[in-house]
């Protein structure tokens, strides 16, 4: 295959929607599952870590892969947190508030259960939330991350379940709100980063990004092997966003 096609095949969200489909079907798709060190609770419509890299890369583009890791302070907001495992892990380093954000409310759940699991009830809120729509408008973090769907799909796709926004942003229409939005929920001196992949349309981010005044940089980045047969290699890229200098 012609690395043409192969990065089509990469960027391709019919595969990304039968990647969804299938995780939520197989017969393997545990109860608890292990990652990082931990282990982990899983509810059903919740999107599995077992059967993707990009949580446990996340983890190591944030510097949170270590289960002993700390000296974390301040404040953490996770958009789109899933089973939970990075706002409890950030908890766990030493975060003094977490915010575990998800528009799915079997993922709230789920990330409400994991923190009770270890322990950080008393740091960590989970909330139901489409991107910041259920933040007090006070609100303000020092850290603002989002794992992103980064496939992009189709402007006029109509998702058939929560579940598949966690592989499709039809029309990057998530991304375009996260760009314009994230900034205003920083802290002085605050960061937002957004986890993304080669498996998205990167010139199409910037793109965004352009037009609503932001500026990218690429914080961090990994090449992992990915594929049932771990036959595709990704880039995974943790890009600060920041308002674009005057």
């Amino acid at each position: 295959m012609s690395p043409l096609a192969q990065m089509s095949q990469l960027q391709s969200y019919e595969r990304s929607l039968l990647r969804s489909r299938l995780s939520l079907t197989r017969a393997d798709r545990p109860r608890v599952f292990s990652l990082a060190g931990r282990e982990w609770d899983l509810f059903d419509e919740v999107f599995a870590p077992v059967y993707s890299p990009s949580t446990t890369v996340a983890l190591e583009l944030l510097g949170l892969n270590d289960p002993d890791a700390g000296g974390r302070s301040g404040s953490f907001l996770e958009i789109g947190c899933g089973t939970g495992v990075i706002a409890v892990t950030a908890a766990l380093a030493g975060y003094d508030r977490v915010v575990a954000a998800d528009i799915s409310p079997s993922a709230v759940e789920n990330a409400a259960v994991n923190a009770e699991r270890h322990g950080v009830t008393h740091r960590l809120q989970a909330l139901h939330s489409d991107l910041f729509s259920g933040l007090r408008e006070q609100e303000r973090f020092d850290t603002v991350f989002w794992s992103s769907n980064y496939v992009m799909g189709p402007e006029t796709y109509e998702y058939k379940s929560v579940h598949e926004r966690a592989y499709v942003d039809a029309g990057y229409r998530a991304h375009r709100r996260f760009v314009e939005q994230s900034v205003h929920w920083t802290a002085p001196g605050g960061r937002v980063l957004l986890h993304f992949s080669d498996r998205g349309d990167l010139e199409e981010l910037y793109r965004i990004a352009d037009a609503c005044g932001r500026e990218l940089s690429v914080a961090a980045a990994r090449r992992v092997r990915e594929g049932e047969y771990g036959e595709d290699m990704v880039e995974h890229m943790l890009i600060e966003i920041r308002p674009l200098s005057a």
